[in-house]
C-alpha cells in the first residue's frame, strides 16, 4: 500500500505552506485530494512529486496560468500540448541561463580587475595599459552578446 501525507507532512516536505497546497489544490495543479475516514486530505507519493515540479516551475518564473494550461494538457493526455509548453520554458530558461553566465563572466573580470587595483603598490587610481585594454574589450564583447 501506497503511503500517504497530512498536509502537514506535505507541507514540510515541500516547504509550501498549507494555504499554497490548497490553492495549488483548488487551481488544479494538483488532483483533489483523497480524505480520510476523518475528512482530513490525504496526498500520495505522485502529489508529492507533482508538487515538487510545481514549485520548480514556479520558481523559474513560469506564470501560474501557464502551469494550469501545462497540467490541464497533462491531465487530458495533450501530449503536444505539454511538450510544447515545457519547450517553451526551456528555451526562456536557456536564455536566462546564458545572461547570468554572462554577467557573471563580466564580474568575474571585474573582480579580477578590482584585486589587481588593489595589490598595485604604485597605487594607481586608473586603470592603465593592458588591463584597461582587457577590460575595454571585455565590456564591448558584453554589448555584442546582449544584442
Amino acid at each position: 500500500m501506497e503511503p500517504t501525507y497530512s498536509i502537514g507532512e506535505m507541507s514540510e516536505m515541500t516547504g509550501l505552506s498549507y494555504d499554497t497546497i490548497r490553492y495549488y489544490e483548488k487551481m488544479n495543479l494538483i488532483p483533489p485530494a483523497k480524505r480520510n475516514k476523518y475528512g482530513q486530505r490525504e496526498y500520495s507519493r505522485s502529489d508529492y512529486d507533482r508538487l515538487v515540479f510545481v514549485t520548480r516551475l514556479k520558481r523559474t518564473q513560469m506564470p501560474l496560468k501557464e502551469i494550469e494550461r501545462y497540467m490541464a494538457a497533462v491531465a487530458s493526455r495533450d501530449y503536444e500540448a505539454c511538450y510544447h509548453a515545457l519547450i517553451e520554458h526551456k528555451n526562456l530558461l536557456a536564455e536566462q541561463q546564458a545572461e547570468i553566465n554572462a554577467t557573471l563572466e563580466l564580474m568575474n573580470f571585474k573582480m579580477e580587475y578590482f584585486h589587481t587595483l588593489m595589490t598595485d603598490t604604485k597605487g594607481a587610481s586608473e586603470p592603465k595599459g593592458e588591463l584597461h585594454q582587457k577590460l575595454k574589450e571585455r565590456l564591448e564583447e558584453s554589448r555584442l552578446n546582449r544584442q
